[in-house]
């Protein structure tokens, strides 16, 4: 089976616009979560990171591009900059992951049906792969919370069974109104910035931002680094409820593991998605436990960006890909006394160590998990 390298990446945050700035800024442990006062957001302030003025973001074109789809491109566009891969390549697949999308474009419509096209996941996807000359047709990912790590491993897929030898992998979401009460109406939102598996959070923030990883199977446009292997699974337990056991997460990290041949030892840390709500963090713990990896360092940076959503698991995974170069593994902002009836090693400082392997995890709503393992080639 074909090995898959990282050829390139994006990170496009708050923090900043380009990867070695995020990097840079996570590992000052600086936050992009700031107090907002907004009430075209939210009757009551709210913790979040969310973008300011965004203007000249994307060249000027005769397309009315969404704050959504201008993330895509400019996230793209820095990637394929720094990489050899081709989008007008036909063994090139473009793969866009979400879970909103332009579902702001609901409180704004004043008629419905002048916004029933462009709501469409599909139709952002078109509009992205045209700006650069895709061959192929996009394809979306939107299966809640682990779509970015989702579309990762079917772009692993994809190159590994000889269907394309690359793959431009970008996820992106937007905080509206929309999104925000949703959240809201589940009591999910903390009213200060979020401690992931600290004993005293008590809710998520939620971010904005966008990512992409551009994956190949040609070793001479590897930067040292490939995806080892990846797993999903599917808990069933409740719409929004994750499993209480943490079984069906292990269920995707064994599978991983098992993909990658490593054992439990060889990782060297873990970005847990550690969303600070009282039962994902809670099952996490479960599942690392289940793994035997309760001794191994774990991160989580939703106390840098918040949760991103449809993007989280590229952009964490990206963090997962420098920290791997620059062998350092980032603290946990929040966190400060454990939180999780199984005792996990929550890296609360930056550590600095020889590195070959991490375990990147993620879960969502309807039981969605997903885990996958990225070394040094």
């Amino acid at each position: 089976m074909r090995d898959v390298f990282i050829t390139s990446d994006n990170i496009l945050s708050p923090l900043g616009f380009t990867s070695a700035e995020n990097f840079s800024q996570l590992s000052a442990s600086v936050s992009g979560i700031r107090k907002h006062e907004d009430i075209n957001m939210s009757d009551v302030p709210f913790y979040a990171s969310l973008f300011g003025n965004l203007q000249g973001l994307v060249k000027e074109t005769a397309n009315n591009y969404t704050k959504f789809e201008q993330l895509l491109i400019a996230s793209i566009a820095d990637a394929l900059k720094n990489s050899a891969v081709e989008a007008t390549d036909k063994r090139t697949v473009l793969i866009i992951s979400s879970t909103k999308g332009n579902i702001s474009l609901l409180e704004t419509a004043k008629d419905p049906a002048s916004i029933s096209n462009k709501i469409s996941l599909q139709h952002s996807a078109k509009q992205v792969a045209a700006y650069f000359g895709f061959a192929n047709e996009p394809i979306v990912v939107s299966n809640a919370c682990i779509s970015g790590l989702l579309a990762m491993v079917i772009g692993m897929r994809f190159i590994q069974s000889g269907q394309y030898d690359n793959a431009v992998i970008a996820g992106a979401d937007v905080i509206s109104k929309f999104v925000l009460s949703g959240f809201q109406s589940f009591q999910a939102i903390s009213n200060e910035p979020c401690k992931p598996f600290d004993e005293t959070r008590n809710g998520i923030n939620l971010g904005e931002g966008a990512g992409t990883v551009i994956l190949s199977a040609d070793k001479t446009f590897s930067r040292g680094i490939k995806i080892a292997a990846g797993s999903v699974s599917n808990d069933a337990n409740h719409i929004s409820g994750p499993s209480r056991t943490g079984e069906e997460l292990y269920q995707a990290i064994s599978k991983a593991m098992n993909d990658a041949c490593l054992n439990s030892n060889d990782i060297d840390f873990i970005s847990a998605h550690g969303t600070a709500t009282l039962y994902n963090d809670e099952m996490e713990a479960k599942a690392i436990t289940l793994a035997n990896m309760q001794s191994i360092p774990v991160n989580s940076l939703k106390g840098n960006y918040g949760h991103t959503l449809g993007a989280a698991g590229l952009i964490e995974s990206i963090v997962c890909i420098h920290s791997l170069k620059e062998n350092m593994v980032l603290p946990t902002i929040g966190f400060k006394k454990m939180g999780v009836t199984k005792p996990i090693n929550v890296c609360n400082s930056l550590q600095k160590k020889e590195m070959k392997h991490c375990l990147k995890t993620a879960s969502g709503f309807g039981g969605c998990n997903a885990a996958v393992v990225i070394s040094k080639a």
